[in-house]
């Protein structure tokens, strides 16, 4: 894929790397994309982009409720 950008000073200023790297914090934010293909789109290892993440408090939307959830269906599945 090819991406083109306006002709801007103020988009000059950044490098490349830096505008995947923006690129791909955004679409995961949006929930967009998932890590893994944000990280490769950053051109970064998984480990690397998530503490790009933290740094920037981008949350992995993960709540407390969602673990209780899991553990009670895990729970149910070691029962069978």
């Amino acid at each position: 894929m090819t991406l083109t950008l306006p002709d801007e000073p103020a988009l000059a200023a950044f490098r490349e790397d830096q505008l995947r790297l923006e690129l791909a914090c955004a679409l995961y934010a949006s929930r967009g994309i998932s890590r893994g293909l944000a990280a490769k789109l950053a051109g970064m290892d998984l480990e690397a982009f998530e503490a790009e993440l933290h740094a920037r408090s981008i949350s992995n939307g993960t709540q407390p409720s969602d673990l209780d959830a899991d553990l009670a269906v895990l729970d149910q599945l070691l029962k069978a």
